[in-house]
């Protein structure tokens, strides 16, 4: 699923932005003309988030001011964040773009490899309500905090979409805004705050109905549910960045409008700094210079605003229509150990727990080389692998794992808990079971999608999903038809994520991905390992 590249695993914790002015605007002062800007053609290689595809226009009018052709590459920013750190990005890359670089900067083999950024825009993140939703609550004409929206979700009367803040920005973020506004006292979060406000926040995340790990595919499976197209309940609220919820509402995609909430308590705001690495040549800096200060303009800052409903980073500019100028930010914890803890706590004990289905294909063709790469890309989500993205892709504390092989037919599933307390004892247990899986056969992949739709059983209190991996077209028992009508006497929404591995059926994976709310991995030209840490963002 190459266009959800970035959303998948953008880690909040590697992307987040904080203002600590109680303004978007940033101090540099901005070139008023683009005359000074002009100089020899040059490309600048950058390393950005897919977010920020919706550029390309300003871009194209940036070189022609500048001489600076732009060449992105887009990354999730875990994956973008580790090669950076990694020296990776050492002369394949002359920049990098994401949210921020806050977080990378607290990684001292991250921090070196940056040199100076310009801060192109931001937007806050933020929650748009439906608008029927936002009348009941009387949240359409009276200031809301932190604390009201807890306290809604608490009683009852509110459901929300929110990306993981272990995979996207918005959702660190927003997870960041509301531990520091609930511990009170507008102090910057510490490790014994995060204790403090464990229980409210574990309340505040019952309400937590729809999770992404992009902002993107957020913002569709909210319109997918509240148009029908997707099985399952409208959510009443989708937590994301400002300038989505905007676009959202300019799109014609939803009946009736969402309403935008500022929480008074403050939020937090990503600021797009473009930053040059500190090992690009001596022409890239120039034209990273040159670009930077065009992107700066007003001309280039109303263009920005206009087309994608960002904020400006200079004074002066409009903003874009119907939003307060002035928005309280949220202290940003600059400290690597408070934002570690607090992932780490809001994946094992503060988030709706994840029960999953991996429907593993073990048939013939897996024999082999396929197999091992199999038991290497699983054994990496039980802490076998230590990379930075790794870290992010373990199975977390209460998180049922269940593992469905199959060949010519289901086979026996495996089930486990991992132990909150002690989650490595699970872990270790969820490794031999992978280790032991063993090729042959033939496949029977819609039979086994059926019986894994069996083995989830109430998912109420759960994030529920079925990974499909397999590497051949279905041989044996129900096919495709079958399945769809299966999918069509059911009301529940558990997404399917298949991944592409061998000669598997493309078009028919997409078929079931875009039938349950799900979306497809390709893992026949990328480490497969890669595609099953990507997924994490989505469980």
């Amino acid at each position: 699923m190459r266009r959800h590249r970035t959303r998948r695993l953008l880690t909040a914790a590697l992307t987040t932005a904080a203002l600590t002015a109680c303004t978007a605007t940033a101090p540099d002062p901005a070139p008023q003309s683009t005359a000074s800007l002009s100089g020899p053609p040059t490309t600048l290689r950058v390393l950005a988030g897919s977010e920020l595809a919706d550029l390309r226009p300003v871009l194209q009018q940036a070189e022609q001011a500048t001489g600076v052709k732009v060449e992105l590459e887009f990354t999730g920013s875990l994956d973008g964040a580790q090669k950076v750190a990694e020296g990776k990005a050492d002369g394949v890359h002359d920049a990098v773009w994401f949210s921020s670089t806050r977080y990378l900067r607290t990684i001292p083999e991250g921090r070196s490899r940056l040199g100076s950024e310009a801060q192109v825009m931001t937007s806050p993140v933020v929650l748009g309500l439906r608008e029927p939703v936002a009348r009941e609550l009387g949240w359409d004409r009276a200031p809301v905090t932190w604390a009201d929206v807890a306290a809604a979700v608490d009683r009852g009367a509110l459901t929300f979409a929110m990306t993981d803040p272990a995979a996207s920005n918005t959702g660190f973020s927003a997870l960041v805004a509301v531990a520091t506004a609930l511990d009170g006292g507008g102090r910057v979060l510490d490790l014994d705050a995060i204790t403090r406000v464990s229980a409210p926040l574990s309340r505040l995340f019952t309400g937590h109905r729809i999770t992404a790990g992009s902002s993107d595919w957020l913002g569709d499976a909210f319109v997918r549910r509240a148009t029908g197209a997707d099985p399952g309940e409208p959510v009443d609220a989708l937590i994301t960045y400002e300038a989505s919820l905007l676009s959202l509402n300019r799109s014609g995609k939803l009946a009736e409008r969402l309403v935008p909430v500022y929480p008074q308590d403050g939020v937090v705001s990503a600021d797009y700094p473009l930053t040059v690495l500190s090992g690009a040549s001596t022409e890239a800096r120039d034209a990273h210079r040159r670009l930077g200060e065009y992107l700066r303009t007003p001309e280039a800052q109303r263009a920005i605003t206009e087309q994608t409903n960002r904020r400006p980073a200079v004074p002066g500019v409009p903003l874009p229509p119907d939003v307060p100028a002035n928005l309280a930010e949220i202290p940003f914890p600059d400290n690597r150990a408070v934002i570690d803890a607090l992932l780490d706590a809001y994946a094992d004990r503060l988030r709706r727990p994840a029960r999953t289905v991996y429907v593993l294909d073990v048939s013939g063709s897996m024999e082999g080389e396929r197999i091992g790469q199999l038991k290497q890309a699983l054994s990496g989500l039980t802490g076998a692998d230590e990379s930075l993205a790794g870290r992010f892709c373990r199975f977390r504390g209460r998180e049922e794992v269940i593992l469905l092989p199959f060949n010519q037919a289901p086979g026996t599933p495996l089930t486990f808990t991992v132990d909150e307390a002690a989650p490595q004892t699970t872990l270790t247990s969820i490794g031999a079971a992978v280790q032991g899986l063993a090729a042959g056969g033939d496949t029977a992949v819609y039979d086994s999608l059926i019986r894994s739709y069996e083995l989830l059983g109430d998912t109420r209190d759960r994030f529920a999903s079925i990974v499909l991996m397999t590497d051949g077209e279905n041989r044996q028992g129900v096919g495709l038809p079958e399945y769809r009508t299966f999918l069509g006497g059911r009301s529940d929404a558990v997404p399917v994520f298949p991944i592409l591995f061998g000669e598997a059926a493309e078009g028919a994976m997409r078929e079931v991905a875009q039938a349950t709310g799900g979306a497809v991995w390709d893992a026949r030209h990328e480490p497969l390992d890669r595609a099953f840490c990507q997924i994490r963002g989505y469980q």
